[in-house]
């Protein structure tokens, strides 16, 4: 069975989204038989390589509230964090996530996308490092096992710009407007970072109702 997951790497729900599926999955029964791919989205792909700002700016520009009101939006966010046992760090940047994508993507014909994505999660949340240029990006995909020679001829030659795009593409056809969204055997949608037990659930329906269940 297939589980594919559409995400950004500064998407604080996506965070705590892949936790909560990485129990799920944990609890499923038929985890082994399930093939978990990982597709691209850009919340903000406006903004333009090289730029970064403040998170909090940001916050404070694209939801109209003060600086002030956008902490306390985030401490509710590391506190969630916290609650599945993950660091979050409030005063981070953010920039355009397309060159990490392209690296996730990499990743995957490399059988390394899951501790890629992982570590960019931890590098980015935990950490505060950025992970929007390619010194900090082939750092990281070192990090996770990839060769940083090959990490940093795919993020210098554009290789993998055409999957982010048909990712991207194939979001908006299935109407998914945002993330983290889930697809279960390529019929059973979830938005959001929904709680476990209701992930695990999700899989052993779409399980049970699949053919593959008669194995």
């Amino acid at each position: 069975m297939r589980v594919d997951i559409w995400s950004d790497v500064v998407c604080p729900w996506c965070y705590i989204g892949k936790r909560r599926f990485d129990l799920a999955l944990a609890a499923f029964e038929h985890a082994a038989d399930v093939d978990v791919v990982y597709h691209s989205f850009e919340l903000d792909p406006e903004i333009q390589p090289g730029q970064a700002a403040r998170v909090l700016d940001m916050l404070s520009a694209k939801y109209g509230m003060s600086v002030a009101q956008a902490a306390k939006a985030e401490d509710r966010m590391a506190e969630m964090a916290a609650a599945e046992g993950l660091g979050y760090t409030v005063d981070r940047a953010v920039g355009n996530t397309f060159d990490a994508h392209r690296l996730v993507h990499l990743a995957g014909d490399l059988g390394r996308a899951e501790p890629l994505l992982q570590h960019l999660y931890q590098a980015y949340f935990a950490e505060g490092r950025s992970v929007f240029d390619a010194d900090s990006l082939t750092a990281l995909a070192a990090d996770a096992g990839l060769d940083p020679a090959e990490a940093r001829r795919a993020l210098d030659d554009g290789s993998y710009a055409d999957d982010v795009r048909a990712d991207e593409d194939q979001a908006r056809e299935t109407g998914i407007s945002g993330v983290p969204f889930f697809v279960i055997d390529g019929k059973y949608g979830l938005s959001g970072a929904q709680p476990a037990d209701l992930l695990t659930g999700a899989l052993r329906e779409a399980w049970d109702a699949s053919p593959s269940s008669a194995r």
